[in-house]
């Protein structure tokens, strides 16, 4: 990945100033969309005063009390939750590729997804997800962060951390988490199993307020935290003999953003499961627009990503023979685009 100059903190600022409010603008949009479009169809203009009643912004008697059930209840939490989940995959995603200065770097490559999936099944199989909402997220961090740790220890090698050997570490790690997340399921009951595989689909089906609820205060406070280490990441992207020299310690940067990045997917993944590519598409895109700069790469990227996942959620029910994943659209878009980076990479000699 190339390093950019230093960006003047004017320029920043003025992007800021022009791409996140076009970008909220666009959000806002697809989340009207998206509690518009479905099975019962809802006009724009009835959705957006059914959202404002909610909110205490409008007093409308008048509307109807099925079309308030079903936009309340069931698709405006299930388009927060998109929102949610997308901007903490992407802001992580942008945080990963900047640390390990690798455009291939994403929280499912490097083994945080199967990492956390191991955590969910077991917090399902050993009946902890059924006592309490709270207990599978629990879960799925200690597994995601054991993952990581573990990958982050064979990559090390004198302080440094090789490109090669740490896509190489999480593959390999993540196909041995994989395995054993297989040998848990083939002890498992029927309903342990249809548990995980609806979980580890990547589905958005069946979000409620609870759901937003557990999600939301952990992924903003944490992507707040990523926006915090704005200025680690450019430095990291200098390279590390440049970082140190103008004191930064890029072990000690990187142990920290390891830490909050695999919390913030966990967390994220928790309630919808792991949903590929979109750390690795969006953070793309938005450095094509706002630059290297992490301080607006973070912040439009957590956007970004709420803008991918709210659309290919509404791509997603849209079949008129039902609906299908929303990680199965993140997929069909997402590999085609990593083969494309792949073969972008080996011809410039930037792969590792």
């Amino acid at each position: 990945m190339k390093s950019g100059k230093n960006i003047p903190e004017s320029t920043v600022y003025k992007k800021m100033r022009i791409v996140l409010p076009a970008m909220v603008a666009v959000l806002l949009v697809l989340i009207v969309t998206a509690v518009a479009v479905g099975p019962v169809y809802i006009p724009f203009g009835q959705s957006v005063r059914i959202i404002l009643s909610n909110m205490g912004l409008l007093n409308d008697p008048s509307l109807p009390r099925d079309q308030n059930a079903i936009i309340y209840l069931v698709r405006l939490p299930r388009a927060l939750t998109a929102c949610l989940a997308g901007g903490a995959l992407a802001s992580c995603g942008a945080a990963m590729q900047g640390m390990f200065r690798n455009p291939m770097a994403d929280p499912g490559i490097l083994g945080v997804s199967s990492g956390a999936g191991l955590g969910a099944v077991t917090a399902i199989t050993l009946g902890f997800a059924a006592r309490s909402i709270y207990m599978l997220p629990l879960f799925a961090s200690v597994g995601a962060l054991m993952a990581v740790t573990l990958i982050y220890l064979l990559s090390l090698r004198k302080g440094k951390i090789s490109s090669l050997t740490l896509i190489l570490s999480g593959i390999a790690v993540s196909t041995f988490i994989g395995a054993v997340t297989q040998l848990v399921l083939m002890n498992s009951n029927n309903y342990e199993v249809r548990s995980y595989v609806f979980w580890a689909m990547g589905s958005l089906n069946g979000m409620m307020w609870s759901h937003v609820r557990l999600i939301a205060a952990p992924v903003v406070i944490l992507i707040l935290v990523l926006a915090f280490f704005a200025r680690d990441l450019n430095l990291l992207l200098l390279g590390e003999e440049e970082a140190q020299s103008v004191g930064l310690e890029p072990s000690r940067s990187r142990k920290l953003l390891l830490l909050v990045t695999s919390l913030t997917v966990a967390a994220a993944i928790s309630v919808c499961g792991p949903i590929g590519f979109v750390g690795l598409i969006v953070p793309h895109i938005l450095r094509l627009i706002t630059g290297p700069d992490h301080r607006i790469l973070i912040p439009a990227s957590a956007l970004g990503g709420a803008i991918f996942l709210t659309g290919c959620d509404i791509l997603a029910r849209l079949p008129a023979n039902g609906e299908i994943s929303v990680g199965i659209i993140t997929s069909l878009l997402g590999a085609p685009f990593f083969l494309y980076l792949l073969i972008k990479s080996r011809r410039e000699g930037e792969l590792f």
